[in-house]
């Protein structure tokens, strides 16, 4: 396993395996890895030659109360873990060099960022599009796996890549999660054991909405109601948002007729989770 740390050496050891018409599979994390990532290692390592991960802590997609100063890391484990999975080159970049002096383009979708997390995280997803955009640049891959436990970010990805006519197929992983149901984030670790118990109230929220609208209820006013009871009956819970939305558009949906996707946003303590879950009432 190789370890790349300037865009120059990346895009040289990329431009190399392709004149080998080798292809090259790509997992752009921001590191602290944990099971969800080695999982979208594991998808993309079967279908491709190579398997290039990235770890980037990338500050345009942090706003000004956010953690980017105390975003978790663990670059030994990241790597361990990358090796352990099939990755053959590791791009491991400076701030500096993927933002250098004077940089001065950012790129914005118009509709997607408006929704879920985009309405609180106004700069947020500017940055994803910006650095994604710049990685796949850099890395130049074949296909890139992203995980849907931010399905927001996941279908800014798809619109990115067929708006800007990237030829990169973009893959979904699903959300892995603990056995109690906890979805596994990196942010996870910022919780106490109390915090942690109330983070389940997220994925209990989903089997809730699940058994529900499976029962016959259609009124995403009513779900609503009854999920915010629920998250706020656990200590150091609030809601930031519960949205029933068209699954392409993140466009919000008051009567659930077709496959719907519920995607939450709670605060633990200080700590922000999202989770999410697909619903087809027809099932």
């Amino acid at each position: 396993m190789e370890i790349l740390k300037t865009k120059a050496d990346m895009q040289a050891w990329s431009k190399n395996k392709k004149k080998q018409s080798r292809t090259l599979c790509f997992v752009p994390t921001m590191g602290y890895l944990h099971q969800g990532h080695v999982s979208l290692m594991e998808k993309g390592r079967p279908l491709c030659d190579e398997l290039v991960l990235s770890i980037f802590v990338n500050p345009t997609q942090f706003g000004p109360n956010e953690d980017l100063s105390s975003y978790p890391s663990n670059i030994e484990n990241d790597l361990l873990l990358a090796e352990k999975a099939g990755v053959t080159a590791v791009f491991l970049p400076h701030k500096k060099d993927m933002y250098p002096e004077h940089f001065q383009t950012e790129i914005k979708l118009q509709s997607l960022p408006r929704h879920l997390c985009g309405k609180f995280r106004p700069v947020h997803f500017a940055g994803v599009a910006t650095v994604v955009t710049k990685l796949f640049n850099i890395v130049m891959p074949d296909m890139a796996v992203f995980g849907m436990k931010d399905y927001q970010q996941l279908q800014i990805i798809r619109q990115l890549v067929l708006d800007l006519d990237l030829d990169i197929r973009i893959l979904a992983g699903e959300i892995i999660r603990e056995k109690d149901g906890l979805a596994m984030s990196s942010r996870n670790a910022y919780l106490s054991e109390a915090q942690r118990a109330s983070a389940l109230s997220l994925s209990r929220s989903l089997d809730l909405a699940r058994e529900l609208v499976a029962k016959g209820e259609k009124s995403s006013a009513l779900l609503r109601s009854k999920i915010e009871a629920l998250i706020h009956s656990f200590p150091e819970t609030e809601v930031e948002y519960i949205s029933f939305c068209r699954p392409e558009t993140l466009e919000e949906i008051e009567v659930i007729e077709t496959k719907v996707l519920l995607a939450l946003a709670v605060k633990v303590g200080k700590t922000r989770l999202i989770d999410n879950v697909l619903i087809n009432p027809g099932r």
